[in-house]
């Protein structure tokens, strides 16, 4: 098989993960360029990493014909221009989570997907988690029936990563866009992907990004500044389907919790699971109630594999024309989502939406 040419776009901290993917898909894979506004930081990741062409603008890397495909892990506010332009000079996409900002710019990546023919996949990683698709298999042959309602929960006590993170103008908002993407999405894929409906949320920023308190560590985004913070700190939100199943959502980046928490679970006619923190299975047999536990290598979410899966159904997808897991019509409609959140947190009214 030919090695496909990939650019990454963006050599922040997301992007190692999606190079050290890459690396390890050596023989079908060969990383070819890295973009990045600081220069220096490109050629350091190339250096590390064997590419062969470093770029400070994007418009360079996409007019190289010797590139393939790209992985764009930039600021929020870029992903839909850059997808847009890579798509337009024949390139396959992995565009990190989320797909954008509005539900506008994630129509109009739809329309350049649909109009180039190329593959684009949005980053929803937890989809390639080994846990998450055993789980869906369960889901699929019917062990919880009708799902009907499903809690998703990303609270972090202290963990505003600040600078880009806490720019509303770069990022969109704050941890419902940052964190809260990843848990609503699996929570809505191993639901079925339904339809939204109707979407009631509230957002909050009571705490600010706590830059006072001591002794306790959290990532810090390279461009960290104490002094900016234009997000929210909390967030939650009652979203219902078409289906008539509804999805209750809350997230942090700071909260005055006891602990960090993550919460996934799914609740049908004929059983329930749990993804995190850690797999579980409820059924019912005999008129007994069972409490499951699967017996894998992993309980819960290996960020490292599940990122190697991505990185290799998107080069397996490349290659045959395949639709990925995670494709623009899910990143549309995560938008609807998550801009719905927002405008009903900000007029204090529920959105509807006419599907």
């Amino acid at each position: 098989m030919t090695k496909l040419n990939v650019g990454v776009i963006g050599a922040g901290s997301i992007s190692e993960l999606h190079l050290q993917a890459y690396q390890k898909l050596g023989d079908a894979v060969q990383i070819y360029a890295i973009c990045d506004l600081n220069q220096a930081r490109a050629q350091e990741k190339a250096e590390k990493y064997g590419a062969s062409e470093v770029y400070d603008d994007y418009r360079k890397l996409l007019a190289d014909p010797k590139v393939d495909a790209v992985s764009v892990c930039t600021w929020n506010n870029t992903h839909a221009e850059i997808s847009i332009a890579a798509l337009q000079a024949g390139k396959h996409v992995l565009v990190e989570k989320p797909l954008c900002r509005t539900v506008e710019e994630a129509l109009n990546v739809q329309q350049a997907v649909r109009e180039s023919g190329k593959v684009l996949q949005v980053g929803f990683v937890r989809r390639y988690d080994a846990n998450a698709q055993l789980m869906k298999s369960f889901v699929d042959n019917g062990e919880l029936g009708d799902i009907y309602y499903a809690k998703a929960s990303c609270i972090r006590r202290l963990g505003n990563p600040g600078g880009w993170f806490a720019d509303k103008e770069r990022s969109g908002g704050g941890p419902l866009i940052d964190i809260g993407v990843h848990v609503i999405d699996i929570c809505w894929y191993l639901m079925g992907r339904p339809k939204v409906v109707s979407v009631s949320g509230n957002t909050y920023r009571k705490l600010g990004n706590r830059a006072n308190v001591r002794n306790l560590s959290f990532y810090k985004a390279a461009d960290y500044d104490a002094s900016q913070n234009t997000v929210e700190d909390m967030a939650n939100a009652l979203i219902r389907f078409d289906n008539g199943a509804s999805l209750m959502v809350d997230v942090s980046f700071t909260l005055h919790a006891k602990q960090d928490e993550t919460v996934v679970k799914l609740f049908g006619d004929k059983g329930g699971l749990e993804l995190e923190p850690a797999m579980h299975l409820v059924s019912e047999k005999h008129d007994t109630i069972l409490n499951i536990t699967p017996q894998t290598d992993q309980k819960g979410l290996n960020v490292t594999a599940a990122f190697q899966n991505e990185i290799r159904f998107f080069i397996d997808s490349c290659a045959a024309g395949k639709e990925p897991i995670s494709p623009v019509e899910d990143g549309v409609e995560l938008m609807k989502i998550l801009c719905g959140i927002y405008e009903s947190a900000e007029t204090g009214r529920e959105v509807r939406y006419d599907n």
